[in-house]
């Protein structure tokens, strides 16, 4: 899951392994596989980078963990807000 920030200056979680394509449209629109759209006010770089850290922090964690990680994951996810 990924932090994002739409237009009317709320916060939105969106579970980053929906996403099927980011679009620059100027705005940074992004298309789920489930057919919504959702436009967000950070750019397509800024979406790119929150995915690859979240995939990141979950392929550390089951290479490290393996399916007993879930707790040590859950507290990770925390802290993702800080770096992302």
């Amino acid at each position: 899951m990924i932090k994002l920030t739409l237009y009317n200056d709320s916060d939105v979680i969106l579970n980053a392994d929906l996403i099927e394509l980011v679009e620059r449209t100027p705005d940074t629109l992004i298309s789920l596989i489930t057919g919504k759209k959702v436009m967000v006010k950070e750019s397509v770089e800024d979406v790119i980078g929150k995915v690859v850290a979240y995939r990141r922090l979950i392929s550390k964690n089951q290479r490290m963990f393996g399916n007993r990680g879930s707790n040590y994951l859950r507290a990770e996810v925390r802290n993702l807000e800080k770096w992302t």
